[in-house]
């Protein structure tokens, strides 16, 4: 789906705002100086992405999601808040720190924003650290879209030129892992959000024949 062609309606759940694309480039990495500017209630949606990208989750950075939302990146598919809840206070749990060394806006569009972002992971210990550059698009949620307090329906980390299928073995572990990861945090930040964790939030994963299925070639 392209960003023209995002629904309208806030009633349908996040899968419907999945945005799909095939990048002609593996390279995502940022240049701010070529950020395009936002608004500040925008700004302060960006601020809120970053500091949960950096292991600094709060119940009003969840909040940044509606209730249906999805978070769909190369570890992780979470189909509702709930669960969403669960990967974003779960990151102090599995890594020392994460730095975020620079983004670059590259859409503002009515219903979609899109950064590239280079995250540094420290894992405990500081024995390691991977830096990794993706892609994020952030499809927002129509009735807030243009609102002091913006919300994201899909939540896309994209780290390499093809899009995902949403089949096989690594998409059933990552899904699997997203499912339980919220239920076994003992967390009351966590457990805040379990409201959210309902079957009218969700409909069937949309799946691709492949990471370039449905995915239009586009330059970033």
């Amino acid at each position: 789906m392209s960003s023209n062609s995002l629904p309208n309606n806030s009633s349908l759940p996040g899968e419907h705002f999945e945005v799909r694309q095939t990048s002609t480039t593996d390279d995502y990495h940022p240049d701010p100086s070529k950020s395009i500017p936002l608004s500040p209630a925008r700004q302060a949606l960006m601020d809120d992405i970053i500091a949960l990208y950096s292991c600094q989750p709060t119940r009003r950075r969840v909040e940044r999601y509606t209730p249906d939302c999805v978070y769909d990146d190369q570890f992780v598919y979470a189909n509702d808040r709930f669960k969403m809840a669960g990967q974003w206070f779960a990151l102090p749990k599995l890594f020392r720190s994460s730095n975020n060394e620079s983004y670059q806006v590259v859409k503002n569009d009515p219903l979609l924003i899109q950064f590239k972002n280079e995250q540094t992971w420290t894992f405990p210990g500081g024995i390691k650290s991977t830096t990794i550059n993706a892609l994020v698009s952030l499809s927002l949620d129509p009735d807030s879209a243009h609102s002091d307090f913006p919300q994201v329906k899909y939540h896309k980390d994209q780290a390499n030129g093809k899009d995902y299928s949403h089949t096989g073995p690594g998409f059933a572990f990552k899904k699997w892992q997203a499912d339980k990861v919220a239920g076994m945090l003992d967390s009351e930040d966590v457990q805040y959000f379990k409201k959210d964790a309902r079957e009218d939030n969700q409909e069937p994963v949309r799946r691709y024949d492949s990471g370039t299925a449905d995915a239009p070639t586009k330059d970033f």
